[in-house]
């Protein structure tokens, strides 16, 4: 978890603050890049085609495995690439799932690893957008990931 956030006893509160935390900085983020005069694209969560997937031969590149979460670049999804920022920042029409995760993080449930394909120098996303913005959120450095073929 993030170490400037205190926790307040109230799970349900501790929640919304650290969604509230992530899309402020979201947000803080946006205005910088204007102020820098960067393109809205520099900000966005990269979408990969089916072209830029790398096909991968069955071996010790597939499975599940702990990976960095620096390494996920973006997402095969195009529906979630307006959710979460480069950053994996969540927008407000994310709020009620990523508050749902965060809390079932917090209560120690066993979430199933995301699902990633291999990229240029990363990877990929195909499903557990939510569970990577709250694991970036309480300061994850590594996340169970199954790792696939491309399709």
């Amino acid at each position: 978890m993030n170490c400037t956030m205190l926790m307040t006893g109230s799970e349900q509160v501790d929640a919304e603050r650290a969604f509230s935390r992530m899309a402020w900085r979201r947000r803080r983020a946006e205005i910088a890049r204007r102020l820098r005069r960067e393109p809205a694209v520099c900000s966005r969560l990269e979408v990969f085609d089916e072209r830029a997937v790398r096909r991968v031969d069955a071996g010790p590149r597939r499975g599940i495995r702990s990976i960095p979460i620096d390494a996920i670049r973006g997402t095969v999804e195009p529906s979630r690439a307006a959710q979460f920022d480069r950053a994996f920042r969540p927008s407000p029409v994310a709020r009620t799932r990523w508050e749902r995760v965060w809390l079932a993080e917090h209560r120690g449930a066993a979430l199933p690893p995301v699902s990633v394909v291999p990229v240029e120098d990363g990877y990929a996303l195909r499903d557990g957008h939510h569970r990577v913005s709250v694991a970036r959120a309480r300061g994850a450095l590594a996340i169970d990931a199954m790792v696939d073929a491309a399709a």
